[in-house]
C-alpha cells in the first residue's frame, strides 16, 4: 500500500509511444515520457511544459501490457505517481536517481479521438514510406548490372566455389 503523502498526479500529453521491456520473471517495464504544463505563463503569455519520464511495472500475470496497450503518442492522459529514489554506486561514485513511477493511468480523451490520431499517424507513415520508395526505384533502376557472372575470375572471390 503506499503513502498517500507521497504520491502526486498529472495531465499531460504524451511525448511518444510507450516503450515495453519484458523481465526475466515475465513482468514488464513500461516507460514513458508526457509532456506536462506548468501551472504559469511566461512574460509573453506562452505555456512552459516540461518532458517527465515515468515508468510503470505491469505483473507477469497481466496479459499483454495492460492499459499502456491502448495509449500513443500525443493521448492526453493523467498519472498518478510515486516519486521513488533509486541508488546506487557505478565506478566507485554513489548515484541517487529520482523515478517517477506510475501507480495509475487515466485516459482523458475518447477512444474515438485517440484511434483517429493514431489513424492519422499511421496514414502520414505510409505517404512518407511510399514517397521514400519512389525516390529510390530510379537509383536501383540505373545500378549497372554484371555482364556476365563467369567475367569474374574464381580468385577474386572471397569465398570457394564447387
Amino acid at each position: 500500500m503506499s503513502n498517500p503523502n507521497s504520491t502526486a498526479s498529472v495531465i499531460g500529453r504524451l511525448a511518444n509511444d510507450p516503450k515495453v521491456f519484458e523481465n526475466k520473471d515475465g513482468s514488464k517495464k513500461v516507460m514513458l515520457t508526457a509532456f506536462v504544463d506548468r501551472g504559469y505563463t511566461d512574460r509573453q503569455g506562452n505555456r512552459i511544459s516540461d518532458a517527465l519520464p515515468f515508468e510503470a511495472f505491469v505483473r507477469a500475470e497481466t496479459q499483454g501490457t495492460g492499459p499502456f496497450a491502448h495509449v500513443h503518442k500525443g493521448d492526453l492522459v493523467g498519472l498518478s505517481y510515486e516519486p521513488r529514489l533509486n541508488r546506487y554506486t557505478k565506478n566507485g561514485v554513489e548515484v541517487f536517481e529520482v523515478k517517477l513511477e506510475i501507480q495509475n493511468i487515466s485516459f482523458l480523451e475518447s477512444r474515438a479521438t485517440t484511434q483517429a490520431r493514431l489513424a492519422e499517424r499511421v496514414t502520414k507513415a505510409e505517404a512518407q514510406n511510399q514517397s521514400l520508395q519512389a525516390q529510390t526505384e530510379p537509383v536501383a533502376a540505373a545500378a549497372p548490372a554484371v555482364a556476365h557472372a563467369s567475367a569474374v575470375q574464381d580468385e577474386q572471390l572471397p569465398f570457394q566455389t564447387a
